[in-house]
């Protein structure tokens, strides 16, 4: 079980630590000088508090209720104009504006306002984490104040008050247990225990925490954001990274800025000195030229739909996913997802079925396994719901053998005594008692000796230390002399397909690490049947008691790294562990099902709630599972994989082109001194361009066995190498047309002139944009598997028909005649084939030189992808 530790309260007063062992015994409680002491440090006494004292205490304290401050809807949402690609589009349209170019503004400003919607729409679902954690705290509460037992509002409790809580209730804030026989409280949403925790006089409550039985009396020592659940919320809400995909859309807008700012210094400088040294005169009116130059080429390099792109492409994959049966709330997880190295598994009902099961049983002895077993039976209600009580009654294999028996008297589990007992008839007719519970309990009820107690009990320590509860079991034949039958070893089992999971996680590259509230004993036992290891290590031995959240020592940082997984794990330390992991260069998923898993499951890259979460896990999660188990994780994985190969093809495709864009533009107006392409003519290649490359989620890719990463460094020096042969590939159809405007022979065949040279370049650019998207979709030739899908295939077919019309019957441009249109096919289609060559060529030295790279990190050690 997990260990349980007392809030910091509100007031001041000090709590105590307290932990729960696996055997189910209660560990260290507050004496009774220590709870007078605490009720002297929070001023207060068993009669609760004055209404006057209530009073000064709200204003100092303010109300019990959560207050996190999360970043408003409004900022969210101005945010999605904010950014290099935003600015880019904004000034473009600024500048459409000035000149009242309303097509151009209209498209640009479309495409700016789609994208603000689209993220914005995405993302605010995940502002639903903090809400569902305050529907965690009960409404009302019944305070002692002025003497008199009252019903208030749980906002109006303050630190000192004295409250009652019963079966059924929701603890309303933290308390140190002061009055009373016991409780037994269900806290799995908040610590991760399996089974309810039994409280007694000197134990803490939980806000958040539901009571299954008993009646106690309690002080309240922390409220709203000073609570173990308020903590939990400030984690949440402060929680989170910015994705990978964010930072390399940002460093590649930066990359496109630079340049285009550069080019646009090349281009005024050239006007002016046309118009000031050569021309010789300069007049105001020039200045409309210059800025229609700017504006053409900023709008050149605009990769307008490229946040449309990804997030079609993106939500296209989260639908496939959902079909795989799991639901992503975030689509960036989705690329997160595929660069996942560390994949930080919450182990009660995740890894394990969170149902205990009988081991074999150790009979203690004359005694047999079948009669200790059928002793528990016996010692048992078979209408319980109890957890334990249902793994006793399946282990018996026998059930005629119970049946033969009739229950004549039953006492139930007493936390105090903790055993129960049965008296039961024999179908001979005989008289006998069975008692149950901890092996502590049962071994006073037998009266062992000095040796057999010796032996007894390090079998109970043995079990402990292989991560196994131990239950047992005494008989009676005359109700005063006991014989101990033995222990009933009692197991949360692994579930079914962890095992070959996290097997396949490997193989992918993926280290799983156990994040567990259990104790290390238990977690160890786990892991080392499932695989993980048993380096797990106490979270907070690691962090210590008085580390920062926000700033993480390396020594504890590297110890996480190298960890098989944690035992005695609480909210903050889960959060802990995914930022240092992260500030170690990883890429973490975390999984979890309860409260205590909301801010580590926001914080982490790709968030993971499993099936079964708590409203708050789901919240805060970035993709959900509908599925019980991880298999599903490993198929998300590889979809995300796939998903990360097809936008990272689109993004090659795009700089190029957009490189290839610019370029052309500056070059031909330096040496032919006019514009190549008007701005509506690039407007509508984008479009043309972009929106059949939506259908990008549809197509086939190999998927990698290792974690991807988002390589800017070979992202740009590819796109520039790929953008400079499509530059010359375009540069050469502008030559081409003006060598057919000077060439007598030609001009008599087929008229040329400029606007005719700037509809060859569009028709270029348009098909040449696409066979250049076949080129770098894959490392290999383009010849070889995996083909396009025929979804993309069609929409390229149909898009490249449509632009073969528009050029033909000239809508926009002016028209082109047919043979025109067919040469310019036949060269697009001939360096095609150059530039695969190319593309092979700098393949064949990236992953060679990379490859030597990595033969001389190896030995360092663990290393984050670049």
């Amino acid at each position: 079980m997990a260990q349980d530790v007392q809030a910091s309260p509100a007031a001041g007063a000090v709590g105590a630590a307290k932990s729960e062992g696996n055997t189910g015994r209660s560990g260290a409680r507050l004496d009774v000088a220590a709870i007078a002491a605490t009720f002297t440090q929070l001023a207060s006494s068993p009669k609760g508090l004055s209404s006057s004292d209530v009073a000064l205490r709200q204003e100092k304290w303010g109300p019990n209720a959560i207050a996190a401050h999360e970043e408003s809807r409004w900022r969210k949402l101005f945010g999605y104009f904010w950014g290099p690609i935003p600015w880019m589009i904004e000034a473009a349209s600024l500048l459409s504006l000035i000149r009242r170019d309303w097509p151009d503004f209209a498209v640009v400003m479309g495409l700016l306002l789609y994208n603000a919607v689209v993220g914005f729409w995405q993302d605010s679902k995940a502002a639903s984490a903090l809400a569902a954690l305050r529907k965690g705290l009960a409404l009302k509460a019944r305070v002692l104040r002025d003497g008199v037992w009252v019903t208030v509002d749980t906002a109006a409790l303050v630190p000192g008050d004295v409250v009652s809580v019963a079966g059924g209730e929701t603890l309303p804030a933290d308390l140190l247990l002061t009055d009373g026989k016991y409780l037994s409280v269900d806290q799995a949403a908040l610590t991760g225990e399996s089974l309810p925790v039994s409280k007694a006089v000197g134990d803490s409550g939980y806000s958040g925490s539901i009571v299954r039985q008993g009646t106690m009396t309690g002080v309240v020592t922390a409220t709203g954001n000073n609570t173990f659940f308020g903590r939990t919320a400030k984690l949440v809400a402060s929680a989170g990274a910015k994705s990978h995909a964010e930072k390399a859309v940002i460093q590649m807008g930066d990359f496109l800025i630079i340049l285009s700012g550069a080019l646009a210094l090349v281009l005024v400088a050239a006007q002016v000195h046309r118009d000031i040294v050569t021309a010789g005169h300069w007049e105001w009116q020039q200045a409309g030229s210059i800025v229609q130059l700017v504006l053409v080429l900023l709008v050149a390099s605009v990769p307008v739909a490229t946040p449309a792109v990804m997030s079609v492409t993106m939500a296209l994959g989260a639908l496939a996913l959902s079909k795989r049966q799991a639901i992503v709330s975030r689509l960036s997880a989705i690329e997160e997802l595929a660069g996942v190295d560390v994949l930080c598994s919450d182990k009660t009902g995740t890894l394990t079925l969170n149902q205990l099961t009988l081991q074999a049983p150790l009979p203690w002895g004359a005694a047999s396994a079948e009669e200790l077993t059928l002793g528990a039976a016996l010692a048992t209600q078979t209408q319980s719901d109890d957890a334990i009580d249902k793994a006793v009654l399946a282990a018996v294999k026998d059930t005629s053998r119970l049946a033969a028996y009739k229950q004549v008297d039953f006492v139930p589990f007493d936390p105090v005594n903790k055993k129960t007992v049965a008296t039961v008839t024999t179908p001979d007719g005989k008289t006998i008692r069975y008692a149950k519970g901890a092996p502590q309990a049962i071994a006073a009820l037998a009266g062992l000796s000095a040796d057999s107690a010796k032996s007894y009990f390090d079998s109970v320590e043995g079990l402990a230390r292989s991560g196994t509860r131990a239950l047992g079991v005494a008989r009676s034949e005359d109700g005063t002399t006991w014989t101990l039958l033995g222990l009933l070893p009692m197991l949360d089992p692994p579930r079914p397909d962890a095992a070959a999971t996290i097997a396949r996680a490997k193989e992918l590259g993926v280290s799983v690490k156990m994040v567990t509230g259990d104790d290390v004993a238990i977690g160890s036992e786990i892991a080392r049947q499932l695989g993980l290891g048993d380096h797990l290590l106490v979270a907070s031995d690691v962090f210590g008691s008085d580390s920062s959240p926000e700033h993480i020592a390396i020594d504890a940082a590297r110890a996480v790294e190298v960890a098989d997984g944690f035992g005695r794990v609480f909210p903050e330390h889960k959060f802990q562990i995914v930022k240092a992991l992260q500030e170690r260069g990883h890429i973490v998923a975390m999984t979890g099902d309860g409260v205590n898993d909301a801010p580590a499951l926001k914080q982490a890259d790709c968030g993971v709630a499993v099936s079964g979460a708590t409203d708050a896990a789901r919240s805060a999660a970035a993709l959900i599972l509908t599925a019980p188990g991880l298999s599903t994780i490993i198929q998300a994985i590889m979809e995300a994989r796939a998903i990360f190969e097809r936008i990272t093809s689109y993004i090659y495709y795009r700089i190029a082109m957009t490189l290839n864009i610019m370029l052309v533009v500056v070059l031909t107006y330096l040496i032919y001194d006019f514009m190549p392409l008007t701005a509506i003519m690039i407007v509508v290649m984008a479009l043309l361009d972009d929106i059949p490359i939506m259908t990008i989620a549809y197509d086939n890719v190999k998927v990698q066995d290792k974690p991807l990463r988002w390589n800017m460094h070979r992202i740009i020096s590819f796109s520039s190498i790929m953008g400079i042969m499509a530059l010359i590939q375009s540069f050469g159809i502008v030559m081409l047309g003006m060598f057919w405007m000077k060439s007598p022979e030609l001009s008599a065949l087929l008229p040329m002139d400029l606007p005719h040279v700037q509809t060859m370049l569009f028709l270029q650019l348009a098909a040449g944009g696409h066979l250049l998207f076949f080129v770098s979709r894959v490392h290999g030739t383009f010849l070889l598997p995996p083909y396009p899908s025929w979804q993309i295939l069609a929409a390229v077919i149909g898009t490249q028909i449509f632009a073969v019309l528009m050029c033909a019957f000239g809508w926009f441009m002016p028209p082109l005649p047919w043979m025109l249109i067919a040469v310019v096919w036949v060269y697009c289609l001939a360096w095609t084939f150059i530039m695969d060559v190319v593309k092979l060529l700098y393949f064949r030295v990236v992953d060679v030189r990379d490859g030597a790279v990595s033969m001389i990190e190896a030995p360092i050690g663990s290393r984050a992808l670049s």
